[in-house]
């Protein structure tokens, strides 16, 4: 099979376990890093065996890089999505897509004018096997008609998390605690429950006030064109890293997730779906398993010419309720989709 060639932008914390799944690709090879760090970018080359670049300019001009992974700042992920398109290369980026609703528009008309390669997003939590069966469920309507959905992340971050120059800031962050960690689970919320047709936010920030300029606790209320309503809530101000929580209630039941186990209900009667998988994140944990199975799934969908479906405009759909949570947080007024 064809050996696809990658490269990948922005050595910081996340890029290992996109290294991780690439090296388990039989078909993939590493052919470069790229980070504006050298230190950084020779350490991560030499224990990869590929070459390092500091400019991801430089990194575009080679021929034997078919594909690029960004990693790298949020207020970097346009750009060089863009650059990377025009260049040729297939690009997968990290959540967010961008900084600003503009700047991922930049993503999707580069993409479009680009069709000969494909622009993936991660969501990797899409991928996780309680996700997949609470869309199944969602969709199948074994349970009847999905009523409401409930989405909670308490999790925590101090001063020290912002030190990085880039982040709780609006102009290269695009914003906080939801923008950040807890995009994936409005995500899933706008997955499983079909299309939004209307969303209104608040935000606030309740701990890391005078420490950072974006919010760190934000809540949502969401309604769908279906007649489901789901309430978001998300905060970086508990004291540690809480399992996130989703439920869905249906006509005849409800699923109930609590970090990586998953519930049914149906009469009072409990069962468990899923359990808790074995990870080596440690701390970590919290960001999920499924990068992994995302990964391969995007390199599966490349070697057998086929259309990605977590593709630009499907990234944009949470990314897009972010935004207008931001906006409706700042209005005071409903957003609407009708």
């Amino acid at each position: 099979m064809k050996q696809i060639g990658i490269a990948l932008i922005g050595c910081g914390a996340i890029s290992g376990l996109h290294l991780k799944a690439i090296s388990q690709i039989p078909t993939a090879k590493l052919v470069a890093v790229v980070d504006t760090n050298a230190e950084l970018a020779a350490q991560t080359a030499e224990t990869y065996d590929c070459a390092y670049y500091t400019d991801y300019l430089e990194m575009l001009k080679n021929p034997d890089i078919d594909v690029v992974h960004i990693c790298t700042a949020h207020y970097q992920h346009a750009p060089m999505a863009v650059d990377a398109l025009h260049a040729g290369k297939h690009v997968l980026t990290e959540k967010p897509m961008a900084e600003t609703k503009e700047a991922a528009l930049t993503m999707l008309r580069a993409a479009e004018a680009n069709p000969h390669v494909q622009l993936g997003v991660i969501f990797q939590n899409r991928y996780n096997p309680a996700s997949q069966i609470m869309k199944k469920t969602a969709q199948s309507g074994e349970l009847g008609k999905l009523l409401c959905l409930k989405g909670i992340v308490t999790w925590s971050r101090d001063a020290s998390y912002y030190q990085t120059e880039w982040k709780g800031k609006w102009a290269t962050e695009g914003g906080g605690v939801l923008i950040n960690q807890s995009i994936h689970t409005l995500d899933l919320l706008q997955w499983i429950g079909g299309e939004v047709s209307s969303i209104k936010g608040t935000m606030s920030t309740d701990s890391l006030e005078g420490i950072i300029e974006v919010e760190d606790t934000v809540h949502a209320h969401l309604t769908y064109r279906s007649g489901a309503t789901a309430i978001f809530y998300a905060t970086n101000a508990y004291g540690i890293n809480s399992p996130v929580e989703i439920e869905l209630v249906f006509e005849k039941g409800k699923l109930v997730l609590t970090g990586d186990t998953l519930y049914r209900v149906i009469d009072g009667v409990q069962t468990m779906l899923t359990s808790p998988e074995t990870t080596n994140l440690g701390a970590k944990s919290y960001w999920g398993i499924s990068h992994g199975t995302q990964i391969a799934d995007f390199y599966d969908h490349l070697l057998s010419d086929r259309s990605y479906g977590l593709n630009g405009p499907e990234g944009f759909k949470a990314f897009n309720l972010v935004m207008d949570v931001y906006e409706s947080a700042r209005s005071g007024k409903r957003i609407s989709y009708l």
